[in-house]
């Protein structure tokens, strides 16, 4: 087989040979973060502390990939501790984060993973399996940021709000 035909197979195979992977929420546009990768299904980019490198995207089965430097952990309001791997993943479609790995929580004296967070109107629901909370969407307006959460500069403490509605399965 000669070179240019060697060549025009490649190239008319190239498509079906690559990842359907992306880095960018508009089909492949390197543009995009993991923050807009977020708002695109309608959630607030604070779900993600500051630092996000990048992120893959299958978007034929809403599987993703979040990158970080390193692991990263931070308190919140003081009472709920966050932990997230260096890569964090799961499936995301519009209102819904499933099946996630690499976040944490610490509840009590246990770290439990959050499995799941689902958006309802200005709520976001959090679940560790046997359990979920709710809380306002704009608790997550801001990103928090790794080893401070979000009182960096020692400012005055902003109040988690907590909806009352916790529930166990």
């Amino acid at each position: 087989m000669s070179l240019a035909v060697t060549r025009f197979v490649f190239l008319l195979l190239l498509p079906y040979v690559t990842s359907s992977t992306t880095n960018g929420v508009g089909d492949g546009d390197d543009t995009y973060s993991a923050y807009d990768l977020l708002q695109h299904f309608n959630f607030p980019m604070g779900l993600l502390p500051k630092g996000a490198t990048g992120y893959e995207l299958d978007s034929s089965t809403g599987q993703f990939r979040a990158f970080f430097n390193g692991p990263c952990s931070f308190s919140l309001e003081g009472s709920y501790q966050l932990k997230y791997k260096s890569t964090i993943g799961g499936q995301i479609s519009n209102n819904k984060l499933t099946s996630l790995t690499g976040v944490s929580v610490k509840v009590l004296f246990l770290w439990l993973n959050i499995v799941e967070v689902t958006r309802s109107g200005d709520d976001l629901e959090f679940s560790v399996g046997i359990a979920s909370a709710s809380f306002p969407i704009e608790n997550f307006y801001e990103c928090p940021q790794c080893g401070c959460g979000l009182d960096c500069v020692n400012g005055p403490l902003r109040k988690l709000k907590i909806n009352p509605s916790v529930s166990s399965i």
